[in-house]
């Protein structure tokens, strides 16, 4: 039996995942961590925290397997910032999150200064404290120390695979793939580099910046379990997401639904630009098949829940949400925008924040949950509308969907009622952890090609859309006119 070991580095947990090679999961060690918020719109991690949960949750999963273990996968949150001295190996500050609004003045200020246009050129990206760029000049700018340890070479930027890798192979690589680099708002995506006028912009030194690599490429290798061990596979989430789902056809669709909703729509090999507010970014290069993708970004979908649990304690299990959303018939006209961290795609507003509408005295807490589960289905709409608008107007035929949320067949169904179109969920949901899995695979030679993954992909259930498009359009529009009172 031969296993692969995927590294699953998320928002609010890190996981290890033990994979066979059929892609089934043998066995998975999971731990949540800490968030932190110093100032409102502010969110931050420990890496150090992050690289210690990861590496217990490795040794956990594998303990006794260790000599059936082939290879290792990573996967991560992307955006994440981390800097960290190369001598010493330790972050000179919380890494900052992809959801963190900090440099968000400073984005429009750039905007203004006219420097949109080359920016989205360049990286396909819009300018957007969403990105690493900015992060970046913010911990130069203001950790004591940063800009004296960039001026002697000794500090490294990396998202958190990069800080993941640097670990593993005890600070003997620092890089990084190509999918996790276009995140950054600094990597040209078309030309496969680094770009210098973008990292004077920022004042970043190349120095800083991680070797990159194609997903599939032998990164290193790791002591950490006894025998040396490659890791031979990386790919940002919603990237490994769309590997997992086997969506490598110019057309196909994945939505992932963990912390955030993540729209994926595979362009093929030449990259495409969005009209409509969407971003260009690779979709993978495996082997000699590069791609890329237009991706809308939701940046609450999970969270949401966390906070009908912890925020406001009417729920104390996300399985509860199914049957509290199925015990009333509809919402009675109550929306829940879940903009804790501003609005993401087509919106892109740094400054929107949530808000719950329509309620009265009536309003239970059924409604309220159920409205935070539907809310999923029309940010997706958003974002579907936009990636057909931007291909012509053609038709999306499906929806591949993955993420804790979609265990949820309200969700799915939901879903596929408010899009009108079906929904397809696999039998593996964990599809960022697999996606991961498979790069590492193609990696050592356990899988010949993309056609092995294709073949793997089983598919667990079909929601066909069963309500009148004319409703679906009418709840939508109730969707929107909720959205336009609290954009600013």
């Amino acid at each position: 039996m031969k296993f692969i070991l995927s590294i699953d580095q998320g928002t609010t947990s890190s996981r290890a995942v033990l994979f066979n090679q059929q892609g089934e999961i043998i066995d998975v060690a999971q731990k949540e961590f800490k968030q932190h918020y110093p100032h409102n719109g502010w969110v931050e991690h420990d890496a150090e925290v992050i690289w210690q949960d990861t590496k217990a949750c490795i040794k956990k999963v594998s303990k006794g397997r260790e000599d059936k273990i082939k290879a290792i996968g990573i996967t991560n949150q992307r955006e994440t910032t981390v800097l960290w001295d190369k001598e010493t190996g330790k972050p000179i500050h919380h890494a900052i999150v992809w959801q963190d609004r900090r440099t968000a003045d400073y984005c429009k200020e750039l905007v203004q200064a006219g420097h949109a246009e080359e920016v989205q050129k360049k990286t396909g990206l819009l300018i957007d404290s969403y990105f690493s760029a900015t992060k970046i000049k913010w911990l130069l700018e203001h950790v004591e120390g940063a800009q004296d340890l960039m001026a002697k070479g000794r500090l490294a930027f990396g998202t958190i695979d990069s800080w993941l890798l640097w670990n593993l192979t005890d600070g003997g690589v620092h890089a990084t793939d190509v999918t996790n680099a276009s995140r950054t708002m600094l990597y040209d995506i078309q030309n496969g580099w680094w770009d210098k006028d973008l990292l004077d912009l920022f004042g970043i030194d190349i120095s800083m910046m991680p070797a990159v690599h194609p997903n599939v490429h032998e990164y290193g290798f790791t002591d950490l379990l006894g025998a040396s061990l490659p890791i031979t596979g990386i790919a940002g989430d919603q990237q490994a997401a769309t590997i997992g789902q086997a969506c490598f056809e110019p057309g196909m669709v994945k939505s992932t639904y963990g912390t955030g909703c993540f729209v994926l729509f595979n362009t093929g090999p030449q990259c495409q630009y969005s009209g409509h507010k969407l971003l260009s970014t690779i979709a993978y290069e495996i082997n000699d098949h590069k791609h890329y993708a237009i991706e809308g970004s939701i940046f609450n979908a999970g969270t949401a829940i966390q906070w009908l649990r912890d925020g406001l304690g009417i729920i104390k299990d996300a399985k509860e949400t199914q049957e509290l959303a199925e015990s009333v018939e509809n919402t009675d006209g109550v929306y829940f925008i879940p903009a804790f961290t501003g609005l993401g795609a087509p919106y892109w507003d740094s400054q929107a924040r949530g808000t719950i509408s329509g309620i009265t005295r009536d309003t239970n807490k059924a409604h309220i949950v159920r409205a935070t589960l539907e809310a999923q289905a029309y940010q997706t709409r958003d974002l579907l509308e936009a990636m057909q608008k931007d291909s012509g107007g053609e038709k999306i035929q499906a929806l591949r969907v993955d993420g804790g949320m979609v265990k949820n067949d309200f969700v799915c169904q939901w879903l596929a009622d408010i899009l009108q179109i079906p929904v397809e969920r696999p039998v593996v949901i964990e599809t960022t952890a697999l996606g991961a899995a498979y790069c590492a695979g193609l990696g050592v030679g356990l899988y010949k090609g993309l056609e092995d993954i294709s073949s793997a992909w089983a598919l667990d259930k079909r929601f066909e859309p069963n309500m009148e498009a004319q409703k679906a359009n009418s709840l939508y529009q109730g969707w929107k006119e909720a959205v336009q009172q609290i954009l600013k």
